[in-house]
This record gives structure tokens, sequence and C-alpha cells, in this order.
């Protein structure tokens, strides 16, 4: 099914098509020289990356404003998060998971604006992300564990079942970008079908209702999102039990008051 928006069919009218012609690119009839999601995309990093400058001139520690208050209530919530989920090295995974919780969720709730459509409703989108997150976190157990160290974790403690768990763990691995991106897309998709029909049928009455529990739903699919991204990325940098509680041990010792000198 092919989704347009007015937004996209308006910048590709008088941007993007007219820039593709000069450039010898005729796209087909019917069809534009940026796919709609796509445009949705790029205004949605324009205007992260507009806000971000705006806000950047405008943190203050001692006078914060009610957007520095917001963002950094959520920031917290998410570090919190991921503090428990991931644990001592949670810090080096926040822009990644923080970009990821934003984005989105803005580009779930741009469904529910006229003139737009939601970009995770998608599968090429959500299957982008998914696929993001695979390798970087397989990127990131390698780099901690080593290439054999981090293979170990799909053989499992027992020996004589690590043939039979490796090819498991594989296919488990394998997976996982599929059901982000298919579980993302799934419920966006079906979301935006529903509040499209029931507007036709019963407008600003049933839709009223069902607009309330898509942005809970939009919500609640960016924080599943993140939070099985958090517990990948925990799972392919996590030490052996006897070495973090060692580190542990090292740690709280490092933190511990020495003792008094003898008289």
């Amino acid at each position: 099914m092919h989704e347009t928006s007015a937004v996209g069919n308006f910048l590709n009218g008088y941007l993007f098509d007219p820039i593709a012609n000069a450039m010898g690119f005729h796209p087909g009839h019917g069809h534009h020289a940026i796919p709609d999601h796509i445009v949705i995309v790029l205004l949605i990093a324009i205007v992260l990356v507009l806000f971000a400058w705006w806000m950047r001139g405008r943190l203050s520690v001692d006078n914060p404003g009610k957007a520095q208050h917001l963002i950094e209530v959520v920031f917290s919530a998410i570090q919190g998060l991921m503090r428990e989920v991931i644990g001592r090295e949670y810090k080096r995974f926040t822009p990644l998971i923080v970009t990821l919780a934003v984005y989105i969720l803005i580009g779930n709730l741009l469904g529910m604006v006229p003139g737009f459509i939601s970009p995770t409703s998608n599968l090429n989108i959500t299957a982008s992300m998914g696929l993001c997150v695979f390798i970087y976190y397989n990127y990131q157990g390698f780099r901690k564990q080593g290439f054999i160290g981090y293979l170990k974790h799909f053989c499992g403690p027992v020996i004589w079942l690590a043939p039979l768990l490796f090819v498991i763990e594989l296919i488990s691995h394998m997976a996982r970008p599929f059901s982000l991106s298919v579980r993302l897309f799934g419920n966006i998709f079906a979301e935006e079908l529903i509040i499209g029909s029931l507007n036709q049928l019963f407008p600003f009455i049933l839709s009223s209702i069902v607009m309330f529990l898509a942005l809970l739903l939009s919500t609640i699919q960016s924080f599943i999102f993140i939070l099985l991204t958090m517990v990948y990325i925990s799972g392919a940098v996590e030490e052996a039990h006897g070495e973090e509680h060692g580190a542990d041990h090292k740690e709280a010792a490092m933190h511990r008051p020495a003792a008094p000198a003898a008289a």
C-alpha cells in the first residue's frame, strides 16, 4: 500500500521533482522523486537539528526554562532506565537511545497531524532502524568481549550443548531486527488505518477517543523499541558473572573511606 501525504506531495511537486527533472531524472507517472515517507524523515531530521541548535543557546544552570525542564526530566528518566538495564557503562550508549526515542516518538505522532503520515508506518523505515540496532549492539559486543569472547555468549555454559545453543542463539539474534521492525510497523500502520477509517465514519466523535489511544500507543511503541535496544546492548556488553562481581567489589573499595591510622 503506497501512502501519500499533503506535505510530501507539496514538497515533491515544488522542490524535489523540479530538482530531479533538472538533473535529468524523470520519475514515472504517479511517482515522485523522493517517496513521501523519506520526505517526512528528512523533515524530522531538519527540525530536530534546528531545535537542538536553538536550545543550545538557551540552556542555563541558574535560570532554566520550561523546555529545558521538560528535556531534563525526559533525559533523566531514559538514563535511569538505561542504568538499570545496561549497567555501569550506560552513558556511552545514551546518544543512540535518546535519538531513537525522540525520533520514533515524533515519527509515530506525526500520523495524527493532518497533512502528514507516520514514517514508522512504512516497513522500509522501521527495518532500517532495526538493522542499525542489530549492527550497533553486535559491534559493541565484539568491541567489548573480543571476537571469541563474544561468540562464547552464543554457546552457553554447558559445553556439550554448545553446538545446539549456538545455532539457536544465532537464529534468535538474526530474528531481532525483523521483530523490532515488524512490531513497530504493524502497530503504527494499523493505528493510522483505524484513525483514517473512523474519521470518515464518525468525524470528531469516536475518532477523538481513538486519537487518545493512538497517542498512548505511539508512546508505548517508542518505549518498547528503546527498551529492547537496551536489553540487546546489555546482553552484548555484559561481562562474566565473576568478572562483574569482582569489578563491583573493586569499585566499592575505591569509594570506601580509609580506616583511621592506629595511634
